[in-house]
């Protein structure tokens, strides 16, 4: 038998509710071997990043390299990068291994505010990883990074994942959290392949417990396309974990700030 075997590429979170962390739980959970690649490592609890010290480029290059040319790799999934260095060389090892199934989550912010992205790296991450991704799945602040303008409404959202697309010929996952709602979120994925708009409605959960659901939502996402899921339908699976996850999440205290998400909700046996 063989495993499906999913890379992340990220930030290391001291407190394991988000980055590498969360990536190895949520690949995990969702039957997916996860390997990794730290870009960065951070001092970070539920109150917010304390320090970023991210690793020399050529230390990130060799664990990407040294993962896929003995284990071999399914689907990649990124998170933070932090800087145009490390974007060049985490792009140059993908397109050299011929990495496929690529997810990129664009981690510019903390869910506390502290900012993971230096601003002169956002030209390289659009000119060196979005075109070799197949999905990419910005939050409204990131989309707005992205694509230069404002979004502020379904429509909207729809528009610019179109228009995110069309310039990189990648899908868009254009996540929502963000609007002002009061008991439903809405995600909108453009479907590069199909050339199909499709949206994902959720229940608002009212926790403070949503530190690293985009890291989450993305691995599982990658977990599933490692699997041979369609587009669609790994994004629709990798929803209703991550629902689920923040549901059975919002029932435990940790930290004074934001805690994480439930990974590991199905092996709970208090619930």
């Amino acid at each position: 038998m063989k495993y499906n075997r999913v890379l992340s590429i990220a930030g290391s979170d001291s407190g394991g509710g988000a980055g590498i962390q969360a990536d190895i739980k949520s690949i995990s959970a969702n039957g997916a071997y996860a390997m990794t690649a730290i870009t960065a490592i951070t001092s970070q609890n539920t109150l917010g990043v304390q320090d970023v010290y991210p690793l020399p480029a050529s230390v990130v290059a060799s664990q990407i390299t040294s993962v896929i040319t003995d284990i071999g790799v399914d689907a990649v999934k990124i998170g933070m990068l932090h800087s145009t260095e490390i974007i060049t060389c985490v792009s140059d090892a993908l397109r050299k291994l011929q990495a496929p199934n690529i997810v990129l989550d664009p981690v510019m912010v903390a869910t506390s505010g502290d900012s993971l992205f230096r601003n002169d790296a956002l030209d390289a991450l659009k000119a060196l990883l979005i075109p070799i991704s197949s999905l990419i799945t910005p939050n409204l602040p990131e989309a707005e990074a992205l694509a230069g303008k404002t979004v502020s409404t379904i429509e909207e959202m729809k528009q610019v994942a179109q228009q995110l697309s069309f310039d990189n010929k990648v899908s868009v996952l254009v996540k929502g959290g963000h609007l002002i709602a009061k008991h439903e979120l809405c995600d909108v994925l453009y479907d590069a392949t199909t050339g199909k708009l499709t949206e994902f409605y959720s229940e608002k959960v009212e926790t403070n417990n949503t530190h690293g659901t985009g890291c989450t939502l993305s691995s599982a996402i990658a977990a599933y396309l490692a699997q041979s899921y369609s587009m669609v339908d790994a994004v629709q699976l990798a929803k209703k974990y991550i629902s689920a996850a923040i549901v059975a999440g919002s029932y435990y205290s940790i930290g004074a700030g934001h805690g994480p998400v439930h990974h590991f909700y199905k092996l709970d046996n208090n619930k």
